[in-house]
């Protein structure tokens, strides 16, 4: 009995020992997915012969709600050439999409142009406000080039409300919440630039699920 005992002990020990092991490299596997889904969203918005630092590593955290549209922090990569300041991508939400938040990454160059802009979360309806995915549409594509310099205040608004920007057939809103959006962030890109920029860089990794971010609040309502 002490033999079938040890060996069942044993057996038990062992099984979980795998299960540990199994579990761990998982976990690594899903991690790395993880990190290379980000690196493709961000470098969809800022191709990657622009910087030479490690961009998922260079990211503070910023919470600002009425620019960024979160009172939750927000992540900011930054990126830079030879170690000067060429772009930032701000991670910003729209909280008044047709069927809740739709959040998005907008690209900045130091000189304030928008690089690039990605939905990279939303809900909207099918054939109708999903055509702000770029897999849907490539209306998103029409925020690249622009700035605060050629596009005026007024002008950042979709067609019917005076703007230059195309709504779509059957679905204003959600155009809407993202044009004005993509325009906060570029207004608090233009406020805080070299404040941004002045933070420490993260010396560790910062990882994909639980970043070792620098949190950074600045002149704003983050409530």
């Amino acid at each position: 009995m002490l033999q079938v005992g040890l060996l069942l002990a044993f057996s038990a020990l062992t099984g979980t020992g795998v299960m540990a092991i199994t579990h761990y490299h998982t976990k690594e596997r899903i991690e790395e997915n993880q990190r290379q889904v980000l690196i493709r969203s961000l470098t969809s918005v800022l191709p990657h012969v622009q910087y030479d630092n490690d961009l998922v590593n260079d990211v503070i955290t910023v919470t600002e709600r009425e620019h960024l549209g979160s009172k939750k922090p927000l992540s900011i990569y930054r990126a830079r050439y030879e170690g000067k300041p060429r772009a930032v991508i701000v991670t910003s939400v729209a909280p008044n999409g047709y069927s809740g938040p739709i959040k998005i990454i907008v690209g900045i160059t130091y000189d304030g142009v928008i690089s690039g802009v990605r939905v990279v979360e939303h809900r909207e309806t099918p054939g109708l406000g999903d055509a702000v995915d770029v897999e849907r549409s490539d209306w998103v594509t029409g925020f690249s080039r622009r700035s605060s310099k050629n596009t005026s205040e007024s002008q950042w608004r979709v067609k019917k409300d005076g703007g230059v920007f195309d709504q779509f057939t059957g679905a204003t809103i959600t155009p809407r919440a993202v044009v004005g959006a993509v325009h906060k962030s570029l207004q608090y890109f233009d406020t805080h630039r070299d404040q941004l920029f002045a933070q420490v860089e993260n010396s560790k990794s910062a990882g994909v699920q639980q970043p070792a971010q620098q949190q950074v609040k600045v002149a704003g309502n983050g409530n």
